[in-house]
């Protein structure tokens, strides 16, 4: 028997075996730890930028999960920077659409709701934009982050 034959044969039948029967999961693109890098916000026709370089900010995104803190980059010194914010919650991803559930937030009155963004990913930049929308306090604008990926 021609034993190359019979080697060609045992390696086409183990290369046709397929041991995991479901098909994989695509990875999230959101899951990792993300540093904003600019953001605007637009009400009505105005746009101004609400990124201040002297505050450093982080989302992290887990499987479930999102959370944000920001603080000021003078541990306190600068009274007109002083400033600590976070918030967290539960998020859904389908296609570009990130929504997050604000469960937590330092100013509570923002807990509760939900806020849907576009999410585009471009090598290690993320961007979101969507409409920040809370008629009891009056709130009603279109935010644009800008996120780079910390690795």
């Amino acid at each position: 028997m021609n034993y190359k034959l019979l080697t060609l044969a045992l390696l086409i039948s183990i290369s046709a075996c397929n041991t995991n029967s479901t098909p994989s999961t695509p990875a999230n693109p959101l899951i990792g730890t993300w540093e904003l890098i600019s953001a605007t916000s637009t009400e009505r026709d105005a746009t101004v930028s609400t990124f201040n370089p002297k505050v450093k900010m982080i989302k992290m995104i887990n499987p479930t999960h999102f959370a944000f803190f920001s603080h000021d980059l003078s541990k306190g010194a600068d009274s007109t920077t002083k400033a600590f914010v976070a918030g967290a919650g539960t998020y859904t991803f389908a296609d570009s659409t990130y929504t997050e559930h604000l469960d937590y937030f330092i100013d509570r009155e923002w807990e509760g709701n939900e806020f849907k963004f576009n999410v585009t990913i471009k090598n290690d930049t993320l961007t979101q934009k969507g409409v920040e929308r809370i008629e009891k306090l009056g709130i009603d604008h279109i935010i644009v982050e800008k996120y780079k990926k910390v690795q």
